[in-house]
C-alpha cells in the first residue's frame, strides 16, 4: 500500500473512531488517549495526523457534514417538483444509518464549545449540508407557485423540525416506518393539519 493510502486509511480510522465517542460522551469527556485506544494506534499515530481533539473534532464533522450535503443535492437532484424533491432528500436523510443522523445534532450539541472561526465554520458546513438545500428547493417551490410566497430559509427550518420531530421514541411508536413518516411530514407540511381543508382539496 502506498504512503498515501495508508495515510487515508489511518484517518479514516482514526475518524471512525472520533465518531463513536463524540456520539456516546459529551466534547469534554472525550480525550485524545481514549480515540487513541478506540482507534488501536499510538498517540504519535494520532497526533502525527491531528494536532488537537478540537482539529481532529471539526475534520470528523466537515468530512460527514460534506458527504451528508453531497448525499442531500443528489437526492433532490434526482426529482422535480417540490414535494417529490422534497421526499427524494428527506428519505435519503431517514436511510442514514441512526448513527449517521444523530452525529448531524452535535453541531447544536457543542456549538457553543467552540469560538470562531471554529465555530463559524461547524455552522457553515452545518448550514450547506442540510438548510441551505431545503431553502433553495422552497425558493424554487415558490418561484413555480408551488409554494405560496414566504421566507424560504424560515419554511425550510420548519420542514427540518417536522422531520427530526418523526424520528423520536414517541413518533416511532405512531409512524413505524419511513414511509410512514415521509407522507406525514409532507403531507402536514403542504396540507396542514386542517382537516376540513383537505375535504374541500378532494
Amino acid at each position: 500500500m502506498h504512503q498515501a493510502a495508508r495515510s487515508e486509511a489511518m484517518i479514516r480510522k482514526l475518524l471512525a473512531a472520533a465518531e463513536s465517542l463524540f456520539l456516546a460522551r459529551s466534547y469534554a469527556d472525550v480525550t485524545m488517549d481514549l480515540i487513541a485506544e478506540k482507534a488501536q494506534v499510538t498517540k504519535g499515530a494520532l497526533y502525527h495526523h491531528f494536532a488537537s481533539k478540537e482539529d481532529l473534532y471539526l475534520a470528523m464533522m466537515a468530512a460527514d457534514l460534506e458527504a451528508k450535503r453531497d448525499l442531500f443535492v443528489a437526492a433532490a437532484s434526482s426529482a422535480s417538483g417540490c414535494r417529490e424533491r422534497l421526499r427524494r432528500l428527506t428519505a435519503a436523510y431517514f436511510a442514514l444509518p441512526r448513527e449517521k443522523r444523530d452525529l448531524i445534532q452535535l453541531v447544536r450539541r457543542d456549538t457553543n464549545v467552540f469560538r470562531d472561526p471554529v465555530r463559524a465554520r461547524l455552522v457553515r458546513l452545518y448550514q450547506a449540508a442540510l438548510p441551505q438545500p431545503v431553502e433553495r428547493i422552497m425558493a424554487e417551490g415558490m418561484r413555480d407557485r408551488e409554494l405560496r410566497a414566504a421566507d424560504s430559509r424560515l419554511l425550510a427550518w420548519q420542514f427540518i423540525a417536522l422531520v427530526e420531530l418523526t424520528l423520536n421514541r414517541y413518533a416511532a411508536k405512531v409512524l413505524p416506518d419511513d414511509g410512514a413518516r415521509l407522507d406525514y411530514v409532507l403531507d402536514l407540511f403542504f396540507r396542514g393539519a386542517d382537516g376540513q381543508r383537505k375535504k374541500e382539496e378532494a
